[in-house]
């Protein structure tokens, strides 16, 4: 039977391999969320990359271009980390350059997977349902907070843990731990993670209307990013 297991933060990669498996990257709030609602808006391409020399560079060959620091926007930059960036007709067949504190990096240091895919609340059953058709180990990488772990990555790791126990082997405590996590939260997220360090640093920016939509359901989106040839596109 296949294997899932969750790397809690990138910082703990080095001891997960990740050749030959599926790496689905989740930073909830908000960088694979603004992904996911992306290339639901028809966004041709996203390259990820990991600072914000980077995305200046490709910004200066015609790129256009997001960049986010600690939650807000680099000055200077086309957008920053807000999915309702990427819903209006501007980025509709675009290619976008983007950086972000946690989930750029922790896209480009799975590079060596087999495959990378991107995952969020808002496409979580698309994902569930990608993961089970495939003859693939999984690894969950949590994207966390500059090397620590956080709790709504977890969370969300521990639901597609939960949802694939059937077609999957679980074990790792790492997977374990955050299945627990996910089965004893309930239903409201919101009201769940409404004490977590990130969700609390996002608030102090005014921002509750993208952490509602972050959190939303489970199947808003049918839509998978995946990482080929360093460039996020839309699996077909």
């Amino acid at each position: 039977m296949k294997n899932i297991d969750v790397c809690l933060t990138p910082d703990l990669l080095d001891l997960y391999p990740v050749e030959g498996k599926i790496v689905v990257i989740v930073d909830i709030l908000r960088a694979t969320s603004c992904m996911t609602a992306a290339f639901a808006n028809e966004v041709k391409e996203i390259i990820p990359v990991s600072t914000v020399e980077e995305c200046k560079a490709l910004q200066q060959k015609g790129y256009l271009a997001a960049a986010e620091r600690n939650g807000e926007k680099v000055e200077g930059f086309d957008f920053g980390n807000s999915p309702f960036s990427y819903m209006t007709e501007t980025v509709k067949e675009k290619s976008i350059a983007m950086t972000t504190t946690n989930g750029t990096v922790a896209i480009n240091k799975s590079k060596t997977a087999d495959q990378v895919i991107i995952g969020s609340f808002l496409n979580k059953q698309a994902i569930i349902g990608y993961l089970v058709s495939q003859n693939k180990d999984v690894l969950v990488l949590c994207a966390g907070w500059k090397g620590r772990v956080n709790l709504e990555d977890t969370l969300f790791a521990g639901a597609v843990v939960d949802a694939l126990q059937n077609e999957f082997e679980c074990h790792h405590d790492s997977a374990m731990m955050a299945q627990v996590l996910y089965q004893n939260a309930g239903e409201d997220r919101l009201k769940f993670l409404s004490n977590c360090s990130h969700f609390k640093r996002l608030n102090r920016l005014n921002i509750q209307k993208d952490i509602d939509f972050c959190l939303m359901e489970d199947d808003k989106y049918d839509v998978i990013p995946v990482l080929k040839g360093g460039k996020l596109v839309a699996l077909s």
